[in-house]
């Protein structure tokens, strides 16, 4: 599922940004009907307007509440009426999302039978170390999430050897009673620190599968002036 509103705060009207002459929302589910685990993409709103553009390209939709706090909120609305083994939050400002990325997610949840949800990593780009926007990870040694920060993580001292740099992508595969269940817990502290909705899975003793990806980039549009970077990534593709 892709989790649309309208009324972004940094960024209003945000699913129906063009970007190179697409709705961004339309580019995410373009990419993400790519995926080969997926057997539906739904789109999750509570906005006529994002309905109407989302029904004009050809997308499921379904309306939901005006009231969710969250994305996360919003998808288990639509679970509720689901009987799938394993839901995906398709993050609605991936404008380049690959189908690769998020069957990555689905299998690394499909292959640890003892975490609850995954999602994934790829390599930290130079430019994003010190991007409050550009979530960071770190890893331990069988590939489970041990904290996300907005930060740069971990530190390394001068005198100390770099270990691999992790990057985030804002893409989740759960198991859909675990997602059901995750909802109904309030915001934790460190969640409420960062402002990252993942920390409530860690601070409640929930590990985090994380898929390492290679050959792809997110580059998710946060503000306007992300549009501009989405667009020469797009003319750099095509090149």
């Amino acid at each position: 599922m892709i989790p649309a509103r309208y009324a972004a705060s940094r960024f209003p009207g945000k699913p129906l940004a063009r970007i190179a002459g697409r709705s961004m929302i339309e580019r995410v589910w373009q990419g993400a009907r790519r995926a080969k685990s997926l057997r539906s993409v739904i789109v999750a709103t509570d906005d006529a307007r994002i309905e109407a553009a989302c029904r004009g390209f050809g997308a499921v939709v379904v309306r939901t509440r005006a009231d969710h706090a969250t994305g996360t909120d919003r998808l288990s609305e639509v679970a509720l009426q689901l009987d799938d083994d394993i839901v995906v939050n398709i993050q609605g400002d991936e404008p380049l999302i690959e189908g690769f990325a998020i069957d990555a997610a689905v299998e690394a949840l499909r292959a640890d039978p003892e975490v609850e949800m995954a999602t994934v990593v790829h390599a930290l780009e130079s430019e994003a170390r010190d991007d409050p926007n550009r979530v960071k990870v770190v890893l331990d040694r069988s590939g489970r999430a041990l904290y996300f920060s907005r930060s740069p993580i971990p530190y390394v001292r001068e005198d100390a050897a770099a270990p691999a740099l992790w990057q985030h992508v804002g893409l989740y595969a759960y198991r859909r009673p675990f997602l059901l269940e995750f909802v109904h817990w309030p915001p934790t502290p460190a969640e409420r620190a960062e402002g990252l909705e993942q920390l409530r899975a860690l601070e409640h003793g929930h590990a985090i599968r994380c898929a390492v990806v290679e050959g792809w980039r997110s580059l998710p549009v946060d503000v306007p002036g992300d549009i501009a970077r989405v667009e020469a990534r797009l003319a750099e593709i095509a090149r």
